[in-house]
């Protein structure tokens, strides 16, 4: 069934309502820098940022591992573990993770686990 309007709102604003919680305590660091991750409808974002700079130092999206055959959460830990390639080869091995104001569960956690079976710690 569709969501009116109102849901939708309502959605969005308590996710970036629990989005500014998560970011006030998560802060990244140029030796620990932060995952950030953002979930659409089609696909899934992620990022490695240093706040302090305030540069993205690496990001992978589901839009470059689309293969035919797989869902949302195998493109979600396949982004996962092509983020912690790129990041191996810029030397960050350590990362604060800031699930976006997502549930940890699902495509967030796919993507969680990829970037660890890829190497990378937090």
């Amino acid at each position: 069934m569709a969501k009116t309007t109102e849901e939708l709102l309502a959605r969005q604003k308590t996710r970036a309502r629990r989005h500014r919680r998560v970011r006030r305590k998560v802060m990244g660091m140029p030796d620990q820098p932060r995952l950030t991750v953002f979930r659409s409808n089609k696909g899934i974002y992620a990022q490695v940022i240093d706040d302090i700079d305030g540069k993205t130092i690496v990001s992978a999206s589901s839009r470059e591992v689309k293969d035919s055959g797989i869902n949302k959460t195998q493109a979600a830990e396949k982004v996962g573990q092509l983020l912690a390639a790129k990041a191996k080869e810029k030397n960050i091995d350590k990362v604060v993770f800031d699930r976006g104001g997502y549930l940890y569960h699902g495509r967030v956690k796919a993507l969680a686990d990829g970037a660890r079976k890829g190497g990378i710690k937090f």
